[in-house]
């Protein structure tokens, strides 16, 4: 998959060569368990992380125009909840030295134009947790329609369950939201 720039990031395919900058911020305890992951251990967990999730669903690594570190990860993966769909589910997490800068919410809505225009795709769904009140935010400012909540859903890293809130924008709603004629 290609890289995408936005006005200040630039969004390159994983590699394993990111497994330090992704450990430096997958470690923090604020980062992974409002996901439902636990802190990454050691550099040796972040690359398998980058081999067994980020490279078969090419996820990208995100970076500020200009810097080489990695400060964030954002993919596009099979949807678990409509397989049949024509779509993908976006999944996302970024450096809590990121956090309120309105990050996320650029690299996500370049994401979701590349999945519309360049993929094709018919639609992309995203859950969070209930928690998770940074991401809601993202899904909001991205035009993500609110479907429902399943309960009792997610397994995080602690066996615990959680609720996930679905989310899913048409590939209609994105043409109306961002001007897209077809």
């Amino acid at each position: 998959m290609k890289s995408l720039e936005t006005e200040r990031l630039r969004l390159d395919m994983f590699t394993e060569d990111d497994a330090a900058d992704l450990y430096a911020y997958a470690k923090n305890p604020n980062v992974g368990p409002h996901a439902g992951w636990s802190p990454h251990k050691d550099i040796e967990e972040s690359l398998q992380i980058i081999r067994e999730l980020f490279l078969p669903n090419e996820a990208w690594a995100i970076r500020k125009k200009g810097e080489d570190r990695v400060i964030g990860s954002i993919g596009l993966e099979p949807d678990r909840y409509r397989p049949d769909a024509g779509g993908k589910e976006l999944g996302y997490s970024l450096a809590e030295d990121c956090w309120g800068q309105g990050i996320m919410t650029e690299a996500a809505k370049e994401v979701i134009r590349f999945a519309f225009e360049e993929l094709g795709l018919e639609q992309i769904g995203i859950c969070t947790s209930e928690v998770n009140r940074r991401s809601q935010r993202v899904i909001e400012k991205c035009g993500f329609k609110y479907e429902g909540t399943i309960r009792r859903t997610y397994k995080i890293y602690d066996g615990t369950l959680r609720d996930s809130m679905l989310f899913s924008m048409l590939r209609s709603e994105y043409d109306e939201l961002y001007g897209q004629k077809k």
